[in-house]
């Protein structure tokens, strides 16, 4: 059943930048009349005479003066991204050129689109179901390739493949439950007990493969939290500089030059990282370096992954002990730095509390490549296939995790010797669960959440 809204809408739909070219797109029952009164073609033939997928070389207008040469793309219902009528128009990429454009195609009528809504009426007229659209800003904000792979593969419905194959098992297995139940007359067989459990445990162990990818699925999109800490003077910020490709941070043989915490987002092929070098930790009589130190300790507790740097030239310290202390119970990896300078440092106690250890020389650009597969080692990345169907929001994984839980219920139940009633109903709430997932079943206040996050334009 198509969506109907009589309202016609326009935004520019590539970035509002200067650039080659750019896209508006008109979307809506009105969309090829509105670009009518916009859009000259060069052979005098209207957009309203072509048919879809087809494009005319012409002018953009207002009133009767030329506002730019373009590009006029006419889609037809239902063949085009949102399913309605749609019209984009490619003009030169001036961000001045673009918003007379724009502004042309509303005073001939058309509205401007709310954040995301040329997607929601894709799914809403059943272009998309609701995990293929989410998967529509994933690939726009995609920061690596494996990201970008990993989400085009749940926007062309990997993901909703598998929850459509388990959702249907559920289906069938309530569907011959209520049969049984409700017309004892028929000639229907009786439900298995054994073939019914095994099926219920099939379910969950698809929904749990599902789940356990989440966390590798939350790593491929927003990369990892990663803190570089150490005392003064070890090598933070060469570090902090190398992986980023650029001095971001100031490095001198100063200690306490660090003061304040500095951030950027590195991609080390697959595996984003988002960095932080902190503050050399110590005892310092400095008020302004003190907050610093205090800001990388509470940085440090909140890490996802840590970087713990050690200068291998000097042996043990009391801050290198506090900072092994520190890392105790967050995933890390311990670098043993200064690489190019005669070994002083003895590597038991580091070794004894760290899984991954890398020796290298930040300065020279030596081990930098054992450190990369260290991290994802860590990160637990080094065997993740983005083909893989991957959840990314925890709208996602909750009620995925809602499914799995009725249908562990389910097979409680069963073995608990209750009725088969009982059974039903929790597989009833478990496909209720994906249903929802899915957009089958969801409110309004849901569709508004999901598409509010969306840029205008998409």
């Amino acid at each position: 059943m198509m969506y109907y809204d009589s309202t016609t809408i326009a935004a520019i739909s590539t970035a509002q930048a200067s650039a080659g070219i750019s896209v508006i797109r008109i979307s809506g029952e009105e969309a090829i009349q509105i670009a009518d009164r916009v859009f000259r073609s060069k052979n005098g033939k209207k957009l309203s005479e072509k048919q879809g997928y087809t494009c005319a070389l012409g002018e953009a207008y207002t009133k009767d003066e030329a506002i730019d040469e373009c590009i006029a793309t006419v889609f037809r219902a239902p063949h085009s991204y949102t399913g309605e009528d749609t019209v984009e128009l490619s003009c030169h990429g001036g961000v001045y050129i673009t918003a007379r454009v724009l502004r042309a195609v509303f005073d001939a009528g058309a509205q401007p689109a709310r954040a995301g809504e040329f997607t929601k009426r894709a799914f809403l007229n059943g272009k998309l179901d609701l995990i293929e659209a989410e998967s529509v800003m994933d690939l726009i904000a995609s920061r690596s390739k494996a990201s970008a792979r990993a989400a085009l593969n749940v926007k062309e419905g990997a993901l909703s493949r598998r929850i459509n194959r388990i959702k249907d098992q559920l289906m069938n297995l309530a569907a011959h439950l209520n049969a049984w139940a409700d017309y004892p007359e028929e000639d229907i067989p009786a439900v298995e007990y054994h073939e019914l459990s095994d099926a219920l445990l099939a379910a969950k162990a698809d929904l749990q493969r599902i789940l356990d990818n989440y966390d590798q699925g939350r790593v491929l999109k927003d990369g990892v939290d990663t803190v570089i800490a150490g005392k003064p003077n070890v090598g933070k910020s060469t570090l902090m500089n190398l992986l980023s490709g650029y001095d971001k941070s100031i490095v001198t043989a100063v200690a306490g030059t660090t003061r304040d915490i500095v951030e950027e987002s590195v991609s080390l092929g697959d595996l984003v990282l988002n960095l932080s070098d902190t503050a050399g930790i110590r005892e310092t009589g400095d008020e302004v370096e003190r907050i610093g130190v205090d800001k990388a300790r509470s940085r440090v507790n909140s890490a996802s992954l840590l970087l713990c740097v050690f200068d291998a030239s000097v042996p043990l310290t009391e801050e290198d002990h506090e900072m092994i202390a520190m890392a105790k119970e967050i995933p890390s990896v311990a670098v043993l730095n200064k690489s190019d300078l005669p070994r002083q440092l003895d590597d038991t106690r580091i070794r004894e509390a760290f899984g991954e250890l890398v020796t290298m020389s930040a300065k020279y650009d030596e081990g930098a490549q054992p450190l990369v597969q260290a991290i994802k080692r860590v990160c637990a990345v080094g065997d993740l296939n983005a083909s893989d169907a991957l959840i990314y929001h925890e709208r996602q994984r909750g009620l995925t995790q809602q499914a799995t839980d009725c249908v562990t219920e389910a097979i409680e139940t069963l073995h608990m010797g209750f009725t088969l009633d009982a059974v039903t109903v929790m597989i009833e709430e478990a496909i209720g669960y994906l249903c929802e997932l899915t957009g089958e079943r969801v409110t309004d206040e849901v569709i508004d959440k999901v598409f509010h996050r969306f840029c205008v334009g998409k």
